[in-house]
């Protein structure tokens, strides 16, 4: 080691310097500490940007295809209660019997095709539904068979209008070939409407299998069920031709709620005794409660139609 390094040692060691901090020359000052570098840290949120992203896009198209998946296989339509009318005493001896039950109303809000629904009464004979513009009835007149897809919002359109709508369960004799057949001699057969005087098969009957009810049969008009335990077409026949179109006292339509879209509007003003109307009893005197009317169905099969039905 030369005499200067010795030196420059020395003299490092008595200020306190490194002496490797000295430059080429030895002179301890020639060097200079590095100052310290200050690095920007990111955020969480800025270093993981793109993957919060990702993970966002991911969680809404889990989300969009849950909804879609559930409304897919969603029912179309479901029931809250199976409906049984409670039992009714006899008819007064002055009194006019009624066929078939009143069912309390469940609204008649039209939907959006493919919307699910759930009736607070099966069979439903009122409710939401839905409805084509421009169409009468959404369910075409028809016999369908059990295998067919056919749903309530379709048919309470039909007695929306003033039709009749004819129900059998799947279990029934009426899911048979020789319950089918019959339907088709009571649809062929069908008549005209009693006050409107609409054509038959124009609205009425549908004829379809629902499952969801306390009887084989049930014949349907706008909030009035008609239940059966064997089919008996002359007192369906009946039921339509007294329940389906009917005024009060006064003239006044009081089924269905839609009969401007199927009848002449002149009627409205006509006297009860001028149309088909006065053999049916007015509105005064059916029960003024959502509950049952004050007759039952006969359970017998008839061979016509039978004036005052057995009380349940």
């Amino acid at each position: 080691m030369s005499k200067e390094s010795r030196r420059a040692g020395r003299s490092a060691s008595r200020t306190g310097a490194s002496p490797t901090s000295a430059g080429p020359s030895g002179n301890p000052r020639a060097g200079r500490r590095e100052r310290p570098r200050y690095v920007e840290r990111k955020s969480f949120v800025e270093r993981n940007r793109n993957l919060l992203v990702s993970g966002v896009i991911v969680a809404v198209i889990a989300v969009v295809g849950g909804l879609i998946f559930m409304q897919a296989t969603q029912p179309a339509y479901a029931c809250t209660t199976v409906w049984k009318p409670d039992p009714t005493p006899a008819p007064a001896p002055d009194s006019s019997p009624r066929l078939g039950y009143i069912q309390p109303d469940m609204g008649n809000t039209h939907v959006p095709v493919g919307k699910s629904i759930t009736y607070t009464y099966c069979p439903p004979a009122s409710g939401n539904h839905m409805n084509v513009p421009g169409v009468a009835p959404v369910s075409p007149p028809r016999i369908f068979k059990p295998d067919d897809k056919v749903i309530p919002q379709q048919w309470i359109h039909n007695l929306e209008h003033g039709g009749l709508v004819v129900l059998y369960r799947g279990d029934s004799p009426g899911a048979t070939a020789a319950g089918l057949a019959a339907f088709q001699t009571f649809f062929d057969a069908f008549p005209t409407s009693p006050i409107c005087g609409v054509p038959p098969h124009k609205v009425s009957p549908v004829i379809a299998r629902f499952d969801q009810m306390a009887t084989p049969f049930a014949a349907l008009v706008w909030d009035r069920v008609l239940p059966m335990d064997t089919w008996d077409p002359a007192l369906a026949t009946q039921f339509y031709l007294t329940e389906s179109e009917r005024k009060d006292s006064d003239g006044k339509f009081i089924a269905p709620p839609e009969w401007q879209l199927i009848c002449d509007p002149a009627l409205e003003s006509a006297p009860p005794g001028a149309s088909p109307s006065e053999s049916v009893a007015p509105s005064g005197s059916a029960p003024a409660s959502a509950g049952p009317s004050a007759a039952a169905p006969s359970t017998a099969p008839s061979a016509s139609p039978e004036p005052s039905p057995a009380p349940s």
